[in-house]
């Protein structure tokens, strides 16, 4: 049995609203309290649901190494996503989600596969601003909207699930990966925006080893409003914002508002005009960089490569 997520095609005009769809999954019981929540992933990293095929395992692979999948020609990584996250499933573990993610295809087992829901992404709300603890969910989305007693999913953290499972065997930023410091006007600063724990540190990494003053928020709303903020403090100096900012850095994930959204407010914003947008994201693929251009980011990067970054951010900033 094979069960491919709806097609690209009619998922694109979501981004152009602020929207997206979760593909809602169960583990089993929690270590907590033994309960089955909801969790999600972005149906823009599935590639295909398929029933539990034959797994073979491997020898010496890590504890959350289920082993790897022959599918239709191509060799798949399987990890165990319920030991990953502290669950127990309780009909086993029934169904494989086939991911692409930051230029990487592996699978992830879960108990069972619930639904696909379509969230404004106002409906997702920062699991540290929330006051979530634990490291591998990025935030949790409201299913019912903002009433009162709403479902609630939490939304995994795929970077940090694998950083844990895998991690790289050398330093993914250094001096002579990203190259000689970065030339920027006086006084400007790169704003970057991630919700991913991950993602933060290793754009901070860089941007401290290119000697590039910047400021880190959580989501594109935060950016928005940091930028709106920025631009009432420039013209009260007589100046511009492009005086206060560099570029921005996005992610396209993000609760509140999303890098698309957050893109086409300020390319459309004429206090913004000549600011340049780095999209960069682990949902890579030719249809996301075509919601990209459409949207009139000035660069795209798939997570991560501290040389791409660093050459995009380069290739932005004014001479």
């Amino acid at each position: 049995m094979k069960t491919a997520p709806r097609d690209i095609d009619a998922r694109s005009p979501l981004t152009g609203n602020n929207q997206f769809e979760l593909l809602l999954f169960r583990l089993g019981a929690d270590s907590a309290l033994g309960q089955s929540e909801l969790f999600g992933i972005n149906v823009f990293k599935i590639r295909e649901i398929v029933a539990m095929p034959s797994i073979t395992p491997i020898a010496g692979a890590s504890a959350y190494s289920l082993g790897v999948v022959n599918l239709r020609g191509q060799i798949i990584p399987v990890l165990d996503l319920p030991a990953i996250v502290g669950c127990k499933p309780k009909t086993g573990l029934n169904i494989m989600l086939v991911t692409e993610y930051a230029r990487t295809t592996q699978a992830f087992a879960v108990e069972s596969v619930e639904d696909i829901v379509r969230l404004d992404w106002k409906q997702v709300l920062s699991a540290e601003a929330s006051g979530t603890s634990g490291k591998l969910v990025t935030s949790i989305a409201r299913l019912d909207g903002n009433t009162d007693g709403s479902r609630l999913a939490q939304v995994l953290d795929v970077e940090a699930i694998l950083q844990l499972v895998s991690p790289p065997e050398d330093n993914q930023v250094d001096a002579q990966k990203v190259g000689p410091r970065l030339v920027m006007k006086p006084g400007t600063i790169i704003l970057a925006a991630d919700d991913s724990f991950v993602a933060r540190s290793l754009i901070e990494q860089e941007l401290q080893l290119l000697h590039a003053p910047f400021e880190m928020v959580k989501s594109g709303q935060e950016a928005w409003d940091r930028l709106n903020a920025l631009a009432i403090q420039a013209a009260a100096e007589g100046k511009t914002v492009l005086d206060k900012v560099a570029a921005v850095l996005t992610d396209l994930e993000m609760p509140e508002m999303d890098g698309f959204t957050l893109t086409r407010h300020i390319k459309q914003d004429a206090r913004f005009q000549g600011l340049p947008v780095i999209i960069h994201s682990s949902l890579s693929g030719s249809a996301n960089e075509h919601h990209v251009r459409s949207v009139g980011a000035d660069g795209y990067v798939a997570k991560f490569v501290a040389e791409d970054l660093a050459d995009a951010i380069r290739r932005v900033l004014p001479a």
